[in-house]
């Protein structure tokens, strides 16, 4: 797997390069902001990256903002995100693409390499890895207020293939429907989930939020 790792502290970057490395992975590029992570991904197109979010030159979300943007030019790009803190508006905004391909996980929760390790691959294998805490602070700071308790377990199904990223077309052809029975189920998860209609361009991600928070 070819690799791009943003992260602006040294130490960590020259560590990771090393972990991925040794794990037989190829970092083509290690860069330490966010305009440089845009042009490495350009030039070299890799496989995955990982990305710290905040970097210079403000220190605030420059790396999470340049990893949304990544995956607005390349549609899918399997990204993790690796980071001491939960930036939950931009990464609401990366899961509102799909969950398909995403991780985010926070430095000081990891504590075996090999589960980081096992992470990228998860998420560069088209999968997802969110850590707990991030999955807590994100539905927290969402307007959702209904349960999954009271899905049926047809919607269920829905919206787990929903949390794979899936299309409704995808979704449909899974479950062998028509995607218009497919719309009536997710309209059925969203009124269930007591999702707000002001939140139309994030309810599929905060349906998928309260689906792996459950």
């Amino acid at each position: 797997m070819r690799v791009v790792v943003a992260e602006d502290t040294a130490i960590l970057r020259v560590g990771l390069v090393q972990l991925l490395e040794d794990e037989g992975h190829e970092v083509v590029a290690a860069v330490a902001d966010g305009v440089q992570l845009l042009a490495a991904a350009a030039e070299h197109e890799p496989d995955a990256v990982v990305s710290d979010v905040r970097m210079p030159p403000s220190h605030t979300d420059e790396g999470l903002r340049a990893v949304i943007e990544l995956r607005a030019r390349r549609p899918g790009l399997p990204v993790l995100i690796f980071s001491q803190y939960v930036e939950t508006q931009y990464a609401s905004r990366l899961l509102a693409g799909g969950s398909a391909g995403v991780g985010y996980l926070l430095k000081e929760r990891v504590l075996d390499t090999r589960d980081f390790v096992d992470a990228l691959e998860r998420v560069a294998a088209g999968g997802t890895a969110l850590d707990p805490e991030v999955v807590t602070q994100l539905v927290g700071a969402s307007p959702v207020r209904g349960t999954i308790d009271g899905l049926s377990p047809r919607e269920r199904e829905v919206l787990g293939l929903m949390a794979q990223g899936r299309s409704n077309s995808a979704i449909a052809r899974e479950l062998v429907v028509t995607e218009r029975a497919v719309e009536k189920h997710v309209a059925n998860i969203f009124l269930k989930l007591d999702l707000p209609v002001s939140a139309a361009d994030h309810r599929r991600v905060l349906a998928v939020l309260r689906h792996l928070g459950a």
